[in-house]
């Protein structure tokens, strides 16, 4: 294990260098605008970065049905969510013109529900489509041993990635378009980040965009109207059904 994270460090380290050379010469800029732009690039940096390193691995069936698997390793994926709760965390803490952005709601069950909800509502129409092949054909059965690691990296990681689509980049976007706009271009934008892991990094192609931009407007949505805390309960729980295999 120790390996395969040297590798891909060394694989992603110029990259991050160059993020934080950018975010330390913006300092004292009032706007946040650029500074999320920057910490998005970063993050797509090592997001991406997986495929390479065979941290998780995608395919598509059918040429309409994509699919996702992370590493068998449950040490990796613990790893990995650790790792996003961490610099989450220091971002937040160091950041506090971003961190003001950020809309938390709150965990009543209700807000809960709705967030499991919008989990299982953007992951339906893939798992229906994709029950037309046999499981072998998309990625496999996951290890039941390995279902709570997967669990806990899919809601880690995908903390990070609210924090800053629908956390910092829709908290500033609603100080200059309308709350309504602001979570549509949210969406929008959140595919458009995927194109060269749909496109280059991968070949899935268009299926991954219309997953991620559906994925995107609902966590938007749920943002917009219950803060963030049920958009990561939605987006954890949309990767939790599509990587584990459970159906």
């Amino acid at each position: 294990m120790l390996l395969e994270f040297l590798g891909y460090g060394a694989r992603i380290g110029p990259g991050l260098l160059l993020v934080v050379l950018c975010f330390w010469l913006t300092r004292g800029d009032r706007d946040p605008l650029l500074r999320i732009v920057l910490l998005i690039l970063g993050f797509v940096l090592i997001r991406d970065a997986m495929t390479p390193a065979g941290f998780w691995t995608f395919g598509v069936v059918g040429g309409t049905v994509p699919w996702l698997r992370f590493t068998d390793d449950a040490a990796v994926l613990l790893v990995f969510g650790a790792s996003t709760l961490l610099i989450t965390g220091s971002v937040l803490r160091w950041a506090p013109d971003l961190r003001s952005l950020v809309r938390w709601g709150d965990l009543r069950p209700s807000t809960v529900a709705l967030g499991l909800g919008g989990g299982v509502l953007a992951a339906a129409p893939v798992l229906l489509l994709s029950l037309a092949w046999p499981l072998e054909e998309r990625g496999g059965q996951v290890a039941a041993t390995l279902l709570p690691a997967l669990l806990f990296l899919a809601l880690a990681g995908n903390l990070a990635e609210e924090v800053l689509f629908r956390g910092f980049l829709q908290g500033r976007l609603e100080r200059t378009f309308s709350p309504t706009r602001s979570a549509v271009l949210s969406g929008v934008l959140f595919a458009t980040c995927h194109a060269f892991l749909a496109s280059t990094v991968t070949d899935v192609g268009w299926p991954l965009l219309v997953f991620t931009l559906l994925e995107g407007l609902i966590c938007a949505y749920l943002r917009l109207r219950r803060g963030l805390t049920p958009a990561v309960l939605a987006h954890g729980t949309a990767i939790f059904l599509l990587a584990s295999g459970l159906l």
